[in-house]
């Protein structure tokens, strides 16, 4: 199936360990938290018990609604003050919601509970360092815990706190000797450089930065924070007066992540002698940098609600930082709350290099609030201002996909490829990629494949690519082997990811081997479950395979699940009718339905966001 999903590790028992929380955020920018005229309420004042208040504030929760969860809690707790269960969780929720005074004032309440202990620990020892009360914030953060994480956290931090008292030798010698998996090495370099360059060792700094920079894991690990190491180099060598120096940092970075916007500025900026001020200046920002740092390389699915407590902490401690915002807007995002995230995106300060990239995102969520017209206006007015931003054209590109419009986002991409030139760069693969989507919707075959390898050439095992032109070669019945090859490297890839794996299933289908069919498709139902193209496609394996009735309820299941794209009419006939016998002089090739499946929706503008 060559859906992916739309343009942002532990169990839920480990995520209670890891919720580190901040004070309030003391900014002068635009208030991203929700209030009562961003979203429907439910109306506590009509709750008139302590079970109900109780069950309808861990529904909000559940569906991250923090504000009505706010209120309930609170409800609750006018039935019952000593529970400590609901006092935990308002906790949680006020500091999910951005209120950091409100919630530091619960974590001072219960810091003698031990349920929550490392929560609170946090809160009030990162309060502790906001306030420069060093020496208390290094007593409240200590930690000897067995947990890689928490100490890695707890250890960075108390340093951090150091380098505030003024203790920079020691703070850099402790974590210089933190011992622990490998991965730390990942996050220690960039921190090393960090407090290096806030205590004035600018020759220590260098040397620990240019570790980060080379370090091969940091990119698939810790991007973020890759690309601060990145960025602090080149300001470092530019204040230095090593202007190549600079670009050559600058370069290393482009060359591991393509069209990055704030890399662009910070370049422009270099290129005329400027001297750009470092993101990390003192303790307090060193200590959001952490959480930041640790919260971005977490940030996939199904972590959404640990990922916002790292980066409400960091957006606490260091307000203007933009890349803080921009993560947050897109977990918003991914909570399906653009309202929300649209708050964070537009609180990106207007100076800073990150501006532009949260002006794309900004209007690529306009969109999917249903203005489309207002976000063709935005992007388009970015593109005018800034004509070879590829990311432009991504991003205009992406609403026009939604809105269906395959000529104008080929058009699109057409001036993209325009502007890349004869030697595009392996991260220009996305636009291809977006190009041959366009034709394959406009059904020009003969310009979607040429760019769909083109694609692939640049990035040779790019899953989503892998599986979306797998898939088309399968469904068409076009080089069937080549294709069920393309799509077994894509669910090696990506193992848990439904769409592809149904893809697989799918191509054993068309290819008569209907028992690995039912196997890969059963795994796909389960790992995307209420998918109306999966169900689909499953009951019409399990029919193959004589579970009749199986398939009836698999199409049953279409009708009612997610998918407008799936062909309603046909599965009521197949309900009505089954599938007819098949051929048995017929090539296996030739062994598929009546009708195609329903050719699924495209793949997002930008297919390498986390999700």
């Amino acid at each position: 199936m060559r859906r992916q999903s739309s343009l942002l590790l532990l169990s839920s028992a480990a995520l209670a360990a890891v919720l580190f929380i901040g004070p309030v955020a003391r900014a002068a920018t635009a208030d991203p938290r929700p209030t009562a005229e961003d979203v429907v309420t439910f109306d506590a004042s009509d709750v008139n018990s302590f079970s109900g208040a109780f069950l309808a504030g861990r529904t909000a929760d559940v569906d991250h609604d923090y504000l009505t969860a706010i209120s309930l809690y609170r409800k609750a707790l006018d039935f019952d003050p000593a529970n400590l269960e609901i006092r935990e969780r308002l906790m949680i929720s006020l500091l999910l919601n951005g209120d950091f005074e409100d919630g530091l004032k619960e974590a001072d309440a219960l810091k003698e509970d031990a349920a929550v202990e490392r929560i609170t620990k946090i809160v009030r020892g990162l309060d502790a360092l906001r306030d420069k009360k060093f020496d208390t914030a290094k007593k409240v953060l200590a930690y000897d815990g067995p947990n890689d994480l928490d100490r890695l956290t707890h250890q960075l931090l108390s340093a951090w706190a150091d380098i505030g008292a003024g203790k920079g030798k020691r703070a850099m010698a402790n974590v210089a000797n933190l011992k622990g998996p490998a991965w730390y090495k990942v996050f220690t370099s960039y921190q090393l450089g960090a407090m290096a360059l806030v205590t004035g060792d600018i020759g220590t700094a260098r040397q620990h930065l240019n570790t980060a920079v080379t370090n091969n894991e940091a990119v698939a690990t810790a991007p973020d924070t890759f690309m601060r190491a990145v960025m602090a180099l080149a300001r470092l060598e530019a204040a230095a007066g090593n202007k190549q120096k600079a670009l050559d940092a600058i370069a290393v970075g482009d060359g591991m992540v393509a069209n990055y916007a704030p890399l662009k500025a910070l370049r422009q900026s270099i290129e005329k002698g400027e001297k750009p001020q470092q993101q990390v200046t003192n303790a307090a920002e060193g200590a959001a940098s952490v959480l930041f740092s640790i919260g971005g390389a977490l940030n996939r699915q199904g972590a959404e609600d640990m990922v916002s407590l790292y980066l409400q902490i960091s957006h606490a401690l260091d307000p203007k930082s933009a890349d803080t915002l921009i993560l947050l807007g897109g977990i918003a995002e991914k909570l399906e709350q653009p309202e929300r995230a649209i708050k964070f995106y537009s609180s990106v300060p207007v100076d800073s290099p990150m501006r532009r990239i949260s002006e794309l995102q900004l209007g690529v969520t306009l969109s999917e609030t249903g203005k489309a017209e207002e976000a063709k206006q935005h992007l388009k007015a970015l593109i005018d201002s800034d004509p070879s931003d590829i990311r432009s054209y991504i991003a205009y590109g992406s609403v026009l996909s939604e809105a269906k419009d395959y000529k104008a986002m080929a058009e699109t991409y057409d001036k993209a490829v325009e502007v890349i030139g004869p030697v595009p760069k392996p991260g220009d693969w996305s636009v291809f990629f977006q190009r041959g989507i366009a034709f394959e919707r406009l059904k020009q075959w003969d310009k979607a494949e040429p760019n769909f390898r083109k694609a692939l050439e640049l990035n040779p095992e790019q899953p989503q690519v892998l599986n979306y032109l797998g898939y088309s070669l399968v469904d068409m019945s076009k080089n069937l082997e080549e294709g069920l090859d393309m799509i077994r490297r894509a669910v090696d890839a990506r193992p848990d990811d439904g769409y592809i794996v149904d893809s697989l299933g799918w191509a054993y289908y068309r290819m008569g081997k209907f028992d690995d069919a039912v196997t890969e498709l059963e795994r796909a139902v389960q790992l995307r479950a209420g998918d109306a193209t999966i169900n689909d496609h499953l009951g019409d394996a399990y029919w193959r395979v004589g579970r009749k009735l199986e398939a009836v309820y698999q199409w049953n299941r279409a009708l009612v699940s997610e998918g407008e794209d799936i062909n309603r009419e046909h599965i009521k006939e197949k309900i009505e009718r089954g599938l007819p016998p098949l051929d048995p002089n017929a090539t296996t090739a030739d062994r598929s339905p009546a009708e195609p499946a329903a050719p699924p929706p495209p793949a997002p503008a930008n297919p390498d966001k986390k999700s």
